[in-house]
């Protein structure tokens, strides 16, 4: 059984976890978003959601990837430079709904998927009912 103090060390992280609400937080450090879902996915982890919410003064956008290892719920935020990420669909299929979402509801691009619409109606604009940018 994997414990919670071994998982920054097998995630090549220096970090140590902080606990806020009952989270476990970790900074990803320079683990991609994909090497993460790798790791999840070998420590048998189950992908739980992602929050996604815009910074303050347009500082870009934070997404946190909320993952259940034994009852433990972790935490790993990344803050977005532009408008991407990459996707984790094809390590993870119950992300989908959520990364549909996150790209309509913030305009995010998901790297290396397609997207069906989910809430849209055809012609209404990604992003426009939440990111602050794209209101103005």
């Amino acid at each position: 059984m994997t414990t919670l103090e071994s998982i920054p060390e097998k995630l090549g992280s220096n970090q140590s976890w902080v606990e806020k609400g009952g989270v476990h937080w970790l900074e990803p450090g320079a683990m991609t978003v994909r090497e993460l879902a790798q790791a999840m996915n070998e420590l048998h982890a189950r992908f739980i959601t992602i929050t996604a919410y815009q910074l303050p003064k347009q500082e870009g956008l934070r997404l946190e990837y909320h993952w259940d290892l034994d009852g433990q719920l972790l935490g790993f935020p990344f803050q977005l430079a532009g408008n991407s990420i990459d996707s984790i669909y094809d390590l993870c299929e119950a992300v989908d709904w959520i990364e549909r979402e996150i790209h309509e509801g913030f305009a995010v691009d998901f790297l290396g998927r397609e997207y069906e619409p989910l809430l849209l109606r055809q012609g209404d604009q990604i992003g426009v009912n939440l990111r602050e940018e794209v209101k103005k």
